[in-house]
Parts: structure tokens; C-alpha cells; sequence
């Protein structure tokens, strides 16, 4: 059985899309990561996105971990144009499109940006390939909202605009597992 340890990385404070734009995580918050430390198998292997905020966080926690290089594919959702940008001025600026991706997400991208869908395979990809290389292992795997959301799908097997009610905070953990068939999923949004 592998056991994946879904970790979102430490508050941005931003107030805009936060997608590929690499802004760093504020992980000042030492108590919360120890908690987090001590909840997490010593004997996992951590993988993280290769942007800042998610990479930093990973360091926090891959102490006396193996720790391996950091993967693009795990990035956040590309929200194309509207990264950076204020929800209010995206819904002003496109209306109908921005309804559209929140409420009937799948395959409705950002202008410039990648659906639902194709995030979902992205991010898919790096997980099939590290249950076959690194099976019946723990994986602690530092991402981002949208990336944690897209393996809650997977494992309960429903669609996008379903899975878009969990909440995934900051420094939470979600955990599931993968039997080499089926997915398993345990505990969303876990705030040790």
C-alpha cells in the first residue's frame, strides 16, 4: 500500500490568482509546522512543486527525510491571464468565462491558462509514475489547492464541480491510498 501524505504549502497572504507566479510561503509559524513535522512518517520520501512556496515548505519538512527534486508537474492550476489578478476584476473582465470555470469546471481554461482537466492529467502523470517507483512507501507530497483537489477527485471518483466544496488550507494534510488498484482516500484537510 503507498501512502500519500497531500501537504498544501505555508500562506502567500495574497489576495489575487495565485498560479504559476511564484510567490514565497510565510512559515513563521514554527509551532504549527513541529505539529505538522510530528504528525508525518519519519520514513517518507517528500516531492514538492518546483515553485517556491510549495519547495520552501517541503525543506521544512523533509529533515532527516529523502528528500528528491522538485517537480514542475505538480504546480499549481496555469490560470493564464487572470494570475495575479483580483477574482472581482476576472469576473468583470469575463464574466461568463469565470462563472463557467468555477461552476462547471473540466475542459474551460484562463485565457492562456490549462482547465480542470488537463491539470488533473498533469498532476496525474507524477502520481502514477511515483506509485510505480516508489510503492508501498509514504509519500509526503507538498503542492497546491487545485493539485490536492484533483487526487480527492480521483479517489472519490466524482466529478470537478463536487470536489470543489473541500476546503484545503494551508499546512493541512490529506491523506489516501493506493492499493495498486483502487484509491483509499482518508482523512481531507487534517489540521495537526
Amino acid at each position: 500500500m503507498t501512502t500519500w501524505h497531500w501537504i498544501r504549502h505555508g500562506p502567500t497572504h495574497q489576495k489575487n490568482f495565485v498560479g504559476w507566479r511564484d510567490v514565497p510561503a510565510d512559515l513563521s509559524d514554527r509551532a504549527h509546522i513541529a505539529r505538522l513535522n510530528a504528525h508525518l512518517p519519519d520514513d517518507a520520501i517528500v516531492i514538492a512543486s518546483d515553485l517556491i512556496r510549495a519547495s520552501a515548505t517541503a525543506d521544512t519538512l523533509s529533515d532527516g527525510r529523502s528528500r528528491l527534486p522538485d517537480h514542475p508537474d505538480l504546480r499549481e492550476f496555469h490560470f493564464g491571464e487572470w494570475d495575479g489578478k483580483h477574482h472581482s476584476e476576472v469576473s468583470e473582465t469575463h464574466p461568463e468565462l469565470s462563472r463557467a470555470y468555477w461552476e462547471t469546471p473540466g475542459d474551460i481554461a484562463a485565457p492562456g491558462g490549462e482547465s480542470w482537466n488537463q491539470a488533473a492529467r498533469r498532476v496525474a502523470q507524477v502520481v502514477d509514475q511515483m506509485n510505480n517507483l516508489h510503492a508501498g512507501r509514504h509519500i509526503i507530497a507538498v503542492a497546491h489547492f487545485g493539485v490536492i483537489l484533483t487526487q480527492v477527485q480521483r479517489a472519490l471518483g466524482v466529478g470537478a464541480s463536487d470536489v470543489l466544496r473541500h476546503k484545503i488550507d494551508t499546512l493541512s494534510v490529506t491523506d489516501m491510498r493506493f492499493d495498486g488498484q483502487n484509491w483509499h482516500l482518508g482523512r481531507i484537510n487534517h489540521l495537526p
